[in-house]
């Protein structure tokens, strides 16, 4: 299994992962599913400043990660928000754990301090996922989202990636800026010299 940056030739993968989350779930509050041409334009939207992340089993993505902005005010720049799926059949194989693992240390490197991420309630899962990564409970939404016939509570959990200094933080990087070692590192493809 390899965990690798995303390119936009992996977009059909994506939509195929993604699709039925979307068609039969309340996991995405997406009424439809995108195209693999929107698909793409979003990978290509996020990749130039935040990591997006495929694990691959046999040469076929099974599940993808990334982060992208929290919000657009300056002064949550160094808050990130994070997405992970994974194939239906990849679920309890430990895909979703190493991909996250990879995407906290891609982030990290990169300088942000704060990973949020919402879940559609409930999802004991992807609690249980994120929760065993280090994310705690933040926010609870009641009833913001009506899919499937019911009322859907939002859940927020964050997870801490460093201290907060006493001064003001060097701005956090983008993907253009690292150096392909570090990233390496990061992914778990090679270990540290």
């Amino acid at each position: 299994m390899t965990i690798r940056l995303a390119r936009v030739d992996d977009a059909a993968a994506v939509q195929r992962i993604y699709a039925p989350v979307v068609e039969t779930t309340a996991i995405s509050f997406e009424a439809e599913a995108p195209s693999v041409d929107e698909m793409r334009r979003r990978m290509e939207d996020v990749a130039p400043e935040y990591p997006w992340l495929v694990k691959e089993r046999d040469g076929r993505v099974v599940g993808y990660a990334y982060g992208h902005a929290f919000s657009e005010r300056a002064a949550y720049r160094w808050a990130v928000e994070s997405s992970i799926h994974v194939d239906a059949g990849e679920q309890g194989r430990g895909t979703g754990r190493a991909l996250y693992g990879a995407l906290l240390r891609v982030l990290a490197l990169l300088g942000y301090r704060e990973v949020l991420a919402g879940i559609a309630l409930p999802n004991p899962a992807s609690v249980g996922l994120h929760e065993s990564l280090g994310f705690v409970p933040a926010a609870r939404y009641h009833r913001v989202g009506w899919k499937i016939g019911r009322w859907h509570d939002v859940g927020w959990w964050q997870c801490s990636l460093g201290e907060g200094d006493a001064g003001e933080p060097q701005p956090p990087r983008t993907m253009l800026d690292l150096a392909g070692a570090d990233v390496e590192r990061a992914l778990g493809q090679r270990s540290a010299s």
